[in-house]
């Protein structure tokens, strides 16, 4: 076989596995009327696919991730001081376990609190 003939069925095979470098300049070579820089990678995939002929069998969907219950940076900062107390509780109790827990449960809230600053 030729070098272009493995590389259009590896390409083919492939193409969610190829990076955004390499996708764009198999795009290139497509004669197109959009941007492809602007292309998301899956964008660029379904563009190629499509360019190509070929059938998507299964769409590849990233999954949404389900947001808890946001809480305003007032509401954090109460709970951030109550973890605190039950903390200063366990280390009075000697309860290591529960301690190292609360530790990390303030650590996560005071993060999120950043994020939300």
């Amino acid at each position: 076989m030729t070098e272009e003939t493995k590389k259009k069925e590896h390409d083919e095979k492939h193409l969610e596995k190829l990076t955004i470098k390499e996708l764009r300049e198999i795009a290139m070579e497509i004669p197109h009327a959009e941007a492809i820089h602007d292309m998301k990678k899956e964008e660029i995939i379904a563009f190629i696919k499509e360019a190509r002929g070929i059938k998507d069998e299964t769409p590849i969907k990233k999954k949404k991730k389900t947001g808890k219950i946001n809480m305003t940076k007032p509401e954090l900062k109460a709970k951030i001081s109550e973890l605190k107390g039950l903390r200063l509780q366990a280390i009075e109790e000697k309860d290591s376990k529960k301690t190292i827990l609360l530790r990390h449960k303030v650590s996560r809230l005071k993060k999120k609190s950043r994020r939300i600053a």
